[in-house]
């Protein structure tokens, strides 16, 4: 079962959290399978991308969607995670060329170091005129130099973000997708990855925090066997087992990450009014329908020139949507 843990250095300004993903990273991947499913420096990577956006989201209490995205120049386009405020998530990947086996990442979405990680943060509640909150780094370092650790490209954008010093250790294989985060806390006030700001003096403390720098040392010995091959209670005493921990209870279950898809007929049908009438009368002239299959789940929408129709009519007078097809 995919699990949450947070915990609390006693007497110390950092905290921590431990996720490892089981059923909810096996159903994203199963829901790829009929199409080939991704190969494996993909499949590590994306479940790299959701332990760290499931990790982000808990970290930040925010009441809307955490949208992580990787965009490329290589043969893998376009990889998304996203996570709502209840921990559901959902996570897909574009790939349009061969990527082998052990391909870093530099070779899957940098090649020209062209390529970017996007965070999105989309209130559920959004106002008029409210836009998401968007923060963008590049996937190299302050050289220019390519980065090839997911990790290394999460901490840069949190130290931009936040101010704060945040170390990351992330693993994936076709079982388990896990995240160790440990993060010094502000001075005072609340981190502004939601734009929320934080005081200048917490840039005073970046690097010199003594106890901060000796924790993310432990926490960075921590290796990737073991972050997906032991349980959470074994990697807490091995790592810390000097420290006084405070622990909160995990986040499991219903409570806890879980695979969960937002697609839906009605989004669909939002899309192809969004195509116009024109466009979709042309796609069904040319296919008789018109298909749309959910990148994350799977789902499929079909809108025959009547639904098509349908779409186009005021909304008193459209009649109810059939279920939806999975």
């Amino acid at each position: 079962m995919s699990e949450l843990h947070k915990f609390m250095f006693e007497g110390k300004p950092v905290r921590g959290m431990l996720v490892r993903l089981t059923d909810a990273w096996q159903d994203i991947l199963k829901r790829r399978e009929e199409s080939g499913g991704y190969p494996l420096a993909v499949q590590q990577m994306l479940g790299e991308m959701t332990a760290a956006a499931t990790l982000m989201q808990a970290n930040i209490k925010f009441n809307g969607a955490l949208v992580m995205q990787i965009m490329g120049d290589g043969p893998v386009k376009l990889a998304v995670a996203e996570v709502q405020p209840d921990l559901s998530l959902r996570a897909t990947a574009t790939v349009v060329g061969e990527v082998a086996a052990d391909a870093p990442l530099s070779h899957m979405v940098n090649v020209n170091n062209e390529g970017k990680c996007a965070i999105t943060l989309d209130p559920k509640d959004r106002k008029p005129g409210q836009q998401p909150y968007q923060g963008v780094v590049p996937l190299y370092g302050d050289r220019r130099q390519k980065l090839e650790k997911l990790s290394d490209v999460i901490e840069h954008y949190m130290l931009q973000s936040e101010q704060l010093d945040t170390t990351l250790v992330l693993a994936a294989n076709g079982e388990v997708a896990a995240g160790l985060l440990i993060q010094r806390l502000p001075l005072q006030g609340d981190a502004n990855l939601s734009g929320s700001g934080v005081a200048g003096a917490d840039e005073d403390q970046i690097g010199h925090n003594e106890d901060y720098n000796r924790i993310a040392i432990l926490a960075s010995s921590l290796k990737r066997e073991e972050l997906l091959g032991l349980d959470a209670e074994t990697i807490l005493h091995r790592l810390f087992w000097e420290e006084e921990l405070r622990r909160f209870d995990p986040q499991l279950g219903e409570l806890g990450p879980r695979f969960a898809c937002t697609c839906s007929r009605e989004r669909v049908g939002g899309m192809l009014r969004s195509l116009g009438p024109d466009e979709v009368e042309s796609i069904i002239a040319e296919q008789g329908q018109v298909e749309v299959t959910c990148e994350f789940c799977g789902a499929i929408q079909r809108f025959d020139p009547v639904d098509a129709a349908q779409v186009f009519l005021e909304p008193e007078r459209q009649q109810p949507a059939p279920p939806d097809v999975h």
